[in-house]
C-alpha cells in the first residue's frame, strides 16, 4: 500500500471553508447520541501500552517519500513515543533521536526525530456513524500532529480514500483542518476546510468529529460542524470512495513539505494526549 499523505499547499486547497469556534451544542447525528459500539478511554497503569487488540503500532520511515510528506521522524514502538500516562490518557511524544541511534530515513541518512504512529486497521473500523477523538495537539514549528483515518478497501493510495478528521500543523497553532482526498482530489487538491480554534490547540482538550453518513461527511469541533463534504463537491459524482469501512490513524509528524523543518523552538518532547476514541454507529471490531 502506498499511503502519500496529502499535506502540501493546503490553505489553497480547492472547496477551503473557514469557521470559526463557538460554544459547543449537541449537533450530533443521531447514532452519535446512543452508546459507541467501540471506545478507547485508554485506563490503565502508566508507562504501558495500549490494547494489542485494537492498536497496532507501525515501525520506521517508509522508503516512499517519507511516509508521502518527506518527513524526518522515525516511528518506534518504544514507551518514550506511545505510552499511556497512568490517568486516562494516551501520550504520542516526538522528540529529537538519540544521538548515534542512526534510525534510516528516506528524507536523508538518518532520522533526526522519532515518534509514534498508531492505527486501527484491521482490528477496529468505523462503517458509517461518527467518530469522536478528545485530545490536546502539539503546535510548533515544524509539527504536524493529525487524526485521521484510512479506507479498508484494499486499493493503493488515494483510490483507497483518506478522512482527514483533525490536522494542525505547528505553524498555524490555532486552526484545525479537515480534508478528503480521493481517486482525483489528493495532495494540493484536496478538498478541505478549517476551523479557528480560541486558543492554540495545545492549551486545552477540544472533540474533533466526523459524522460518515450516506453520501454526507461532516466536520466538527466540540459539537460545532465547520465543513460538509457532499458527491456534489467532488470532480466527479463517482470519485466518492467513503462508502466503506475505514479504520483510525494517530500519530505526530515532524518536518516534510507542509510544516517545514523543525527549529531550536519545536517543543521536545512535541505531545499529542488522547482522552478518549468513540465510534457511534456501526462498523467492524
Amino acid at each position: 500500500m502506498i499511503d502519500r499523505r496529502a499535506w502540501a499547499l493546503v490553505p489553497v486547497l480547492s472547496g477551503l471553508l473557514c469557521g470559526c469556534w463557538s460554544p459547543p451544542a449537541d449537533t450530533r447525528s443521531p447514532a452519535a447520541q446512543e452508546s459507541p459500539f467501540w471506545q478507547a478511554e485508554f485506563d490503565g497503569a502508566a508507562a504501558t501500552r495500549p490494547s494489542e487488540e485494537s492498536w497496532n503500532t507501525e515501525i520506521g520511515n517508509r522508503d516512499a517519500e517519507g511516509w508521502g510528506n518527506n518527513e524526518l521522524q522515525y516511528y518506534t514502538d518504544d514507551l518514550a513515543n506511545s505510552a499511556l500516562d497512568g490517568t486516562g490518557h494516551l501520550v504520542i511524544s516526538a522528540r529529537p533521536a538519540p544521538a548515534g541511534s542512526e534510525l534510516p530515513c528516506h528524507t536523508q541518512e538518518f532520522c533526526t526525530w522519532i515518534s509514534a504512529r498508531l492505527t486501527t486497521e484491521g482490528k477496529v473500523a468505523l462503517t458509517r456513524g461518527r467518530v469522536e477523538v478528545r485530545a490536546k495537539m502539539p503546535t510548533g514549528t515544524g509539527l504536524l500532529p493529525a487524526i485521521w483515518m484510512l479506507g479498508d478497501n484494499g486499493v493503493e493510495w488515494p483510490g483507497q480514500g483518506e478522512i482527514d478528521i483533525c490536522e494542525v500543523v505547528g505553524g498555524e497553532p490555532r486552526t484545525v483542518y479537515g480534508t478528503a482526498h480521493g481517486p482525483t482530489y489528493f495532495n494540493e487538491d484536496g478538498i478541505s476546510g478549517s476551523a479557528t480554534l480560541p486558543a492554540d490547540a495545545s492549551r486545552a482538550f477540544h472533540t474533533y468529529s466526523v459524522d460518515k453518513e450516506p453520501r454526507r461527511i461532516t466536520w466538527s469541533v466540540d459539537g460545532e460542524p465547520y465543513f460538509t463534504l457532499t458527491p456534489s463537491k467532488l470532480p466527479a459524482p463517482s470519485d466518492w470512495v467513503f462508502e466503506q469501512d475505514m479504520h483510525l490513524l494517530l500519530n505526530v509528524a515532524v518536518g516534510g513539505d507542509w510544516p517545514g523543518s523543525p527549529d531550536s523552538s519545536t517543543p521536545s518532547p512535541a505531545t499529542m494526549t488522547v482522552d478518549y476514541v468513540r465510534f457511534y454507529g456501526t462498523g467492524r471490531t
